[in-house]
């Protein structure tokens, strides 16, 4: 005897037939076909439990789901028993795979677009794909869920009001240092994505550029050896060498506290030197006199003992 798949908004359907079916706790549920267009689908960023169960009728409803990785988006479809057409779509391939989808959706086709973790085009490809669907006429539709950004934020215990994410820091130091003076004139709460070969110099570099400010390190979030580290930067970093680096990591950072006053004279110089090395004394007094709190006059008679000492030590044998 077959098993009758029940729909969450449709008539009952028999598993086996041409209906478009998923299971969930073993119960067998049919999907109706997705609405033509290009459907946005948040998928989990480590539990495959929190998936939701629009996610789950969309993609089984759909025709095509294309995704980063097909191995990794298969242990998503296999775990809920989803038989949809699994396609590549990644930086690689986009030039040559975004003109096929287009001409499948000016057929009335509906292709789900995923990300190997969470919403797509954070930080994933996708975003020239919705802009080129969008100029040809064709609907987008988002099915919301899981962010690692938005979860980070939420245990961080880090202000909320307003943030700024800015995806993966440069790989370089020299880059990095440059880039984190740029953000930490920005008086909100950061969201940063890190890799674990690249957590522990970015940590020590954080705490050079915007020191005072507390922060927390998310590793490994919704999955089994989960772990959230909050302390302020100083004290993160002095223990970066510490951290377990496997694993995936998110860094919140929060804006300067209202009471943090004068920098002490270590983290000011730290912070001419880093600014000093990517640009102009100029622009390093600009930005140091922005965050110390401290008079101009004080900080321009610094960086320039500091450019001088600089200079002195590139000159020496």
């Amino acid at each position: 005897m077959r098993t009758k798949a029940s729909s969450l908004y449709g008539p009952e359907a028999t598993a086996g037939s041409s209906t478009r079916t998923f299971s969930v706790g073993g119960q067998i549920l049919a999907a109706p076909k997705a609405a033509p267009g290009l459907h946005l689908v948040a998928t989990p960023i480590g539990n495959l439990a929190d998936i939701t169960l629009r996610a789950l009728e969309t993609l089984a409803g759909v025709d095509l789901i294309a995704c980063e990785d097909t191995r990794i988006t298969r242990r998503l479809t296999e775990r809920y028993a989803i038989g949809a057409e699994l396609q590549p779509y990644h930086e690689h391939n986009a030039a040559q795979a975004r003109p096929r989808m287009l001409a499948q959706l000016a057929q009335g086709a509906s292709i789900a677009l995923v990300s190997d973790a969470g919403t797509p085009l954070i930080s994933d490809p996708g975003f020239k794909l919705v802009r080129e669907v969008c100029a040809a006429g064709h609907r987008v539709i988002a099915v919301p869920g899981p962010s690692s950004v938005l979860t980070a934020l939420s245990v961080a215990a880090l202000p909320t009001d307003r943030f700024f994410f800015e995806g993966f820091l440069p790989a370089k130091e020299h880059a990095r240092r440059a880039r984190l003076g740029e953000l930490a004139r920005i008086d909100s709460t950061l969201v940063m994505f890190e890799s674990g070969n690249r957590v522990q110099e970015s940590l020590r570099d954080l705490a050079a550029v915007m020191p005072g400010r507390d922060a927390a390190i998310c590793r490994e979030l919704t999955k089994l050896h989960e772990q959230v580290t909050r302390a302020p930067l100083a004290e993160l970093a002095a223990a970066a060498d510490t951290l377990e680096t496997r694993g995936e990591f998110v860094l919140v950072v929060g804006p300067l506290p209202d009471d943090a006053g004068v920098m002490d004279q270590d983290a000011l110089d730290e912070l001419l030197r880093a600014q000093l090395a990517r640009g102009s004394v100029k622009d390093a007094v600009a930005h140091a006199v922005e965050l110390s709190g401290r008079p101009r006059r004080e900080v321009y008679a610094r960086a320039l003992e500091l450019a001088k000492d600089s200079r002195d030590g590139d000159g020496e044998d």
